[in-house]
């Protein structure tokens, strides 16, 4: 099989699949998280902390700002096939051509230096690139295959992955704060849960294994973890059992 064939069958693959990875790498950076703590190599700053989430938390906002503006049938959540009515090249598709795995790098970044390891760190950045690279690539040739010339004319004026420059083109349409809240309280509320896992894991590693043990710090980010899962829950209630979040053609 040529390389052309390959690369955009494996791309496909990973892409039906990508929700998985992060999944694999949580593990990895919570099992390498212990370890650090059981061997005493881990130094706790909690504004270290803070500031991992606030990188994770940009790379969830660009994840919006991308949603907000695109229509419907484009920038999904779909897994079984790849999925393009139009080519998008306004809003944060005038910046890079992959906002949505730039979002996600962040976001996951945002908790892999919560390890504080510069080689943990470099392992994640590598893996993500391999695997995304794939993905982006079987993206790419379907929407070349599908809008041909409309397609590269975009392409060859916008960086992929990188944001090296700030050239906004508007989308020309309202941003749609429904849309987002229906689409991305999912990704709040897992953003909310990871870091408050790390933290717990933290205190309970270091207060004698007390589990039910929280310092004034963990609690806040309980309290945290469970009103974001009150709202998600009584959003997605609302987006199963009411058209309050349907936005027409977005």
């Amino acid at each position: 099989m040529a390389l052309i064939e390959s690369f955009c069958k494996q791309g496909n693959f990973l892409f039906r699949h990508r929700s998985y990875l992060p999944v694999i790498l949580i593990f990895a950076g919570i099992g390498y998280y212990v370890y650090l703590h059981i061997s005493h190599q881990y130094s706790y700053n909690a504004f270290y902390f803070i500031a991992c989430f606030i990188l994770s938390f940009i790379g969830l906002v660009i994840r919006a700002i991308t949603i907000g503006y695109t229509p419907r049938n484009t920038s999904g959540r779909n897994t079984k096939k790849q999925v393009a009515d139009t080519v998008n090249t306004s809003g944060m598709y005038s910046l890079v051509r992959h906002p949505l795995y730039l979002g996600n790098f962040l976001m996951w970044l945002g908790l892999a230096l919560l390890t504080r390891c510069v080689g943990f760190v470099i392992i994640f950045m590598l893996v993500y690139w391999l695997y995304y690279e794939r993905i982006m690539y079987a993206e790419e040739f379907f929407l070349r295959e599908k809008f041909g010339q409309a397609y590269l004319n975009w392409a060859n004026s916008v960086p992929s992955f990188l944001l090296l420059r700030f050239r906004w083109h508007s989308p020309g349409v309202c941003f749609s704060f429904r849309k987002v809240v229906k689409r991305e309280s999912i990704g709040l509320f897992n953003l909310v849960l990871m870091f408050f896992i790390f933290q717990y894991i933290h205190e309970v590693m270091t207060n004698g294994g007390k589990w039910l043990k929280l310092s004034p710090w963990g609690k806040g980010w309980f309290i945290a973890l469970v009103a974001i899962g009150v709202i998600h829950l009584a959003i997605r209630t609302i987006r199963k059992k009411t058209k309050l979040l349907e936005v027409d053609g977005r």
